[in-house]
């Protein structure tokens, strides 16, 4: 009989070339012109890879992501390519290094035309239900789907500047729902503690203070920051910029071209 290790070598092999096989069916299916994807990359230029392996990489995965999900449009969007592409795109720039796989527990994207109101209610500490009303941008659910304003989306470029990006926030909170990581990291407790003191001692900040209500929000705004406006944030946040190097394992501030603002 043959050694373990010999037996099941070829059978990874082949489950591999399947992968391949499937994946680029997938691409093949859903391709992205040339001309939609240098758009894409001058509307969003945070994008932009100085590698262009790299630059490939996202642009298949970002064809396999439009051929894995979903999308559904609220009245006063129209679904057009640019419109998924720009999704897409924004989506797949944090699982580059980590895979496809890692959004595979949701199927849905559903764009709104505009931020939404949700209605929302908490128990006080008195025993009594208070509701509220909530504006939300976007918002990621366990198991799906994933809620964006398209306006938010559409201005990202725009926004980048300031660190905001709703797309990577909420895509970085479906990373963090599935590993637990804000949780369960020292790091990010102690970071989000010393930002907190930050926003109620009304110091400058170069983040949304949104991100003192809690670990894991801290974790999502870092996120957005760390992709979008990456050499600030890296040069203002050392400590978390390598923390968030780790857990996507890349660094936007290397990767960038060094032209680009």
């Amino acid at each position: 009989m043959k050694p373990a290790a010999t037996v099941w070598r070829p059978v990874a092999h082949w489950v591999s070339r399947w992968q391949q096989w499937r994946d680029d069916a997938a691409v093949a299916r859903r391709p992205i012109r040339d001309d939609l994807w240098k758009r894409t990359l001058v509307r969003y230029p945070f994008l932009q890879r100085s590698d262009p392996a790299e630059q490939a990489l996202l642009r298949r995965m970002s064809s396999l992501f439009l051929d894995r999900k979903e999308f559904d449009a609220a009245p006063g969007v129209r679904l057009t390519d640019d419109v998924a592409v720009a999704v897409a795109a924004q989506a797949c720039l944090p699982v580059l290094r980590l895979g496809l796989d890692a959004y595979a527990g949701f199927v849905g994207i559903v764009l709104h035309p505009d931020a939404v109101v949700a209605r929302r209610s908490v128990v006080g500490d008195d025993g009594i239900v208070h509701e509220y009303d909530e504006e939300l941008a976007g918002e990621a659910m366990e198991g799906g789907p994933v809620m964006l304003s398209w306006r938010d989306v559409r201005g990202a470029g725009r926004s980048a500047a300031d660190g905001y990006n709703v797309v990577i926030h909420e895509f970085a909170h479906v990373l963090d729902m599935a590993q637990g990581f804000s949780a369960g990291n020292a790091v990010v407790h102690e970071q989000h503690a010393a930002f907190a003191a930050r926003v109620d001692a009304g110091a400058e900040l170069q983040l949304d203070p949104y991100g003192a209500e809690a670990p894991e929000e801290f974790f999502a705004v870092s996120s957005e920051a760390f992709f979008v406006n990456a050499r600030p944030f890296k040069e203002q946040h050392p400590v978390m910029h390598e923390v968030l190097c780790g857990f996507y394992r890349q660094d936007p501030a290397a990767a960038q071209p060094p032209g680009r603002p």
